[in-house]
C-alpha cells in the first residue's frame, strides 16, 4: 500500500509540476499494480532502462535514417571545435555513466536520492529524464571532488 501512495503522489508533483513522463510513469506502475500484475514489476525494471534508452536512441538516430545529417556533416564535425567539443562531451559522458553504474552497484541505496532529485529536476528546472546512470556519474563526479577537498 506505501508503494501506491507513492505512485499517486508521484501523479500529483507530475501533474503539479506539468510533467508527463512522471504522470505518465506512475500511472502506469500504479495500473500495473492495481491490476494484480506486480510479478512483472522485476522485469520492468530490470529491462525498462534498456527500452528507455533504445528509444531515446532511435529518437537521436532519426536525423542519420531520414536523411537530414549527411556525410559533409560528419566532416563538418572533425573540422570545428564544436564537432571536437561534442566528442569530447560524448566521451565524457559515458565515461561517468561507467562510473555512475560503478557507485550504483557499490551503493545500490543511492537510487533514492537520485530519483527523487531527478524528480525535483524534472518538476521545478523542467529537465528531461534521461536515465539514473548519468545522475549516479555525476554524483560519483561530485562525491570525488568533495573527497578531495575533505581529505586535506
Amino acid at each position: 500500500m506505501n508503494g501506491d501512495i507513492v505512485l499517486v503522489a508521484l501523479i500529483v508533483i507530475g501533474l503539479i509540476g506539468r510533467s508527463p513522463i512522471i504522470t505518465t510513469a506512475a500511472c502506469v506502475l500504479l495500473i500495473v499494480k492495481l491490476v494484480h500484475l506486480e510479478r512483472y514489476l522485476p522485469s520492468i525494471e530490470r529491462r525498462g532502462l534498456e527500452f528507455g534508452l533504445l528509444f531515446l536512441t532511435l529518437a537521436v538516430l532519426v536525423p542519420f535514417a531520414s536523411g537530414k545529417v549527411q556525410a559533409k556533416d560528419f566532416l563538418a564535425m572533425f573540422t570545428s571545435w564544436t564537432g571536437w567539443v561534442a566528442l569530447f562531451g560524448g566521451a565524457i559522458a559515458t565515461y561517468l555513466n561507467g562510473k555512475g553504474l560503478e557507485m550504483l552497484k557499490v551503493d545500490p541505496q543511492l537510487i533514492v536520492g537520485l530519483v527523487i532529485g531527478s524528480i525535483v529536476g524534472i518538476v521545478l528546472l523542467r529537465g528531461v529524464p534521461v536515465g539514473p546512470l548519468m545522475a549516479a556519474g555525476i554524483t560519483a563526479f561530485i562525491l570525488k571532488i568533495l573527497q578531495l577537498f575533505t581529505e586535506k
